[in-house]
């Protein structure tokens, strides 16, 4: 699930290429990009950290758990759009 991915070792070497990478593409349609990734990750985290917090100290199991999936769906959309507009040599942010 969305642990295993924000968690794994691929997304967080993504993250830190993004971060050495964003300077260099200040200003074209690439750095959007960058941007985007590195929200993507830092949010997706923050949100799988509040659901496991909750479904850990079971305050909200089912309320993480709904959490876990919206943040799932979430992150499936926000790499199909950083995809598209990639393929589209276009920024994320319009």
């Amino acid at each position: 699930m969305i642990g295993g991915f924000v968690g794994s070792v691929p997304s967080i070497i993504a993250v830190i290429i993004s971060y050495i990478k964003r300077g260099s593409a200040r200003g074209s349609w690439a750095a959007s990009h960058y941007r985007w990734q590195i929200r993507t990750f830092w949010f997706a985290l923050l949100w799988l950290l509040v659901a496991v917090l909750l479904i850990v100290t079971l305050v909200g199991a089912a309320v993480g758990l709904g959490l876990l999936v919206i943040v799932t769906v979430w992150l499936i959309y926000r790499i199909g759009r950083g995809w598209l507009r990639l393929f589209d040599k276009r920024p994320v942010y319009v």
